[in-house]
């Protein structure tokens, strides 16, 4: 049956990867919905003579330009910005930017793709869009990072507006990078429209646990999972990948929860940390000195250890947070930790399990949850600092990182019951992909055909 339903969508499919030849990161988060979609499609029949398919896996509007600027010894440099705004049938486009040498628009457009259901699983009224640079902040000055945002957001503004578009920030642009883009959009437009920009400084118009967000809400929705089976998180041992924000505000808010977090990861190796992560030292390290994980250990103490290769996912543990990018958890890795005995794996990170490893978890009856329910907390938040925006209001961090969890428990039980309801029970993939389509859709039918 399930093999007659991608039958189905399979020319759906096939057309996806003509029209955006070599994106295969897109291809990939097409794909992996679309094998979701079939018993949806069944259901309501009027999705397929709309043409809904087609019409959410082509972008409203795609937008690359250069970005020029002079680095501190006075060469000039070209970068290449993009701003993919994917749909906006619930709201105005929303999603984050990216800095990083690997960004291309067919990675930005799967994350902008991913963005439309995450979002649309918030219950936010906020549509999806991605976006970002192959410029790398890493051993940049602030000069030369200021400069930069300051270029890339003489191009990008003209699209942007707190009732049409609403970046955030992603890998390489944290607050520092959001302080300098938005001073550029202020100065360009003469208007201090504070909902433009997500992820700002608490001073001038940002939202108290809005750093925190996306970490606290990958754990709280591990902790949903876990209940849902009758278990809890605290006691068990954690390992995640990464460690940029996602990831250091996952372990602090794993072991919170009563779990010890052993692992964190970067570009160089990971650390095992037997005595659990000490996370203010991993502050210190990754965002005061912006270090290198090996630094962590060394500073540690015997506890940690670090290993410049391997694997972080052959590490002992019962929950995995795979927090660092995409496809970094392989099938091999897959196959390690359900030996390890793994028990539920929720990504903070956006699409990090590669397909194959995601059907060993679902094959070994492994609780999974896919970035676009697990990882939504941050751009959760990221509405509710619009929503304080537009009233001119700020809300204590106890009062948002409380909307934040009532958010992620809201995520979860809509992934769960809509998987039982389509007769695929703890099946979060499906749940999420079926529950976010469907909302996203049926907006789409009642706007007609734009």
């Amino acid at each position: 049956m399930a093999s007659d339903r991608w039958d189905m969508l399979q020319p759906f499919y096939r057309e996806v990867v003509r029209r955006n030849a070599g994106d295969v990161e897109f291809h990939q988060a097409v794909r992996e919905v679309l094998e979701s979609l079939g018993p949806l499609f069944e259901r309501r029949p009027e999705f397929r003579e709309a043409a809904i398919v087609e019409r959410m896996c082509e972008p409203e509007r795609q937008i690359v330009f250069r970005v020029p600027w002079v680095d501190d010894a006075g060469r000039v440099q070209v970068n290449r910005g993009f701003r993919v705004e994917f749909n906006s049938a619930l709201g105005p486009y929303k999603g984050g930017l990216r800095f990083h040498p690997s960004v291309n628009i067919g990675i930005v457009k799967f994350l902008g793709f991913e963005q439309v259901f995450k979002n649309a699983l918030t219950g936010m009224p906020i549509g999806g869009g991605k976006g970002g640079s192959d410029f790398d902040p890493k051993n940049r000055s602030d000069a030369e990072v200021m400069r930069f945002c300051q270029s890339f957001m003489t191009e990008l503004y003209r699209h942007l507006g707190e009732y049409t578009d609403v970046p955030a920030g992603d890998i390489g642009v944290g607050g520092r990078e959001i302080g300098y883009l938005f001073g550029q959009y202020k100065r360009i437009t003469n208007r201090y429209e504070s909902g433009v920009l997500t992820g700002k400084g608490l001073g001038w118009g940002g939202a108290q646990a809005r750093t925190e967000a996306t970490g606290y809400g990958c754990v709280l929705f591990a902790q949903e999972m876990l209940r849902a089976r009758g278990e809890d998180l605290e006691g068990q041992r954690v390992a995640l990948s990464g460690s940029g924000n996602v990831a250091i505000y996952a372990a602090e808010k794993a072991q919170k929860s009563g779990a010890m977090v052993v692992t964190c990861s970067d570009s160089s190796g990971f650390v095992v940390d037997e005595k659990g992560l000490d996370v203010e030292l991993l502050k210190q390290v990754k965002e005061v000195e912006r270090g290198r994980i090996a630094e962590y250990a060394e500073r540690r103490g015997t506890s940690a250890r670090f290993v410049p290769d391997g694997s972080v996912w052959a590490v002992d543990c019962d929950v995995a947070l795979p927090c660092a990018t995409q496809n970094e958890l392989t099938s091999e890795d897959a196959v390690q930790l359900v030996r390890n005995g793994v028990k539920a794996v929720a990504e903070g990170a956006n699409m990090p399990t590669v397909p194959e490893g995601v059907q060993v978890f679902r094959n070994a009856g492994v609780a999974f949850g896919p970035g676009k329910a697990a990882n939504a907390g941050g751009v959760a938040t990221s509405a509710l600092e619009m929503q304080q925006n537009a009233s001119r209001d700020s809300w204590t961090f106890a009062h948002t990182e409380q909307r934040l969890a009532e958010i992620m428990r809201h995520i979860h039980d809509s992934c769960h019951e809509t998987a039982e309801r389509y007769g695929v029970p703890g099946d979060y993939v499906t749940g999420a992909n079926i529950a976010g389509f469907e909302l996203v859709a049926d907006a789409m039918l009642a706007q007609g055909v734009i």
